[in-house]
């Protein structure tokens, strides 16, 4: 496996951007069964007295765009830190990390 000065640790920026769209695409839905089923703990009157729960929280449109400028640059971030860790590595030479940093970034 290449790389590793990092520890692998860039995946946890992924894992960070991909929660956060995750929050953006169930702003204001209803919450489904399953997750419904993982709040079995909450008294079934509790949904009676607050209706409100059924639903995930809806974040204003101004936050969510901050939310999506937010998944944008840890994107960006984790291509940087993955094309680090494989030149800081070896795995890579001084051309092919700017090679590869440039096509990476223009995927975005």
């Amino acid at each position: 496996m290449s790389g590793g000065a990092f520890d692998y640790k860039q995946f946890n920026i992924t894992m960070i951007a991909d929660k956060i769209e995750q929050t953006i695409e169930r702003s204001g839905r209803p919450k489904t069964r399953e997750e419904l089923k993982d709040e079995s703990w909450r008294d079934p009157e509790w949904y009676k007295k607050y209706p409100e729960d059924l639903n995930h929280y809806k974040y204003p449109d101004e936050v969510i765009e901050k939310f999506k400028e937010g998944v944008a640059i840890l994107r960006k971030a984790h291509i940087y830190a993955q094309r680090i860790d494989w030149l800081i590595s070896g795995d890579d030479g001084e051309e092919s990390f700017l090679k590869r940093l440039k096509q990476e970034l223009d995927k975005l």
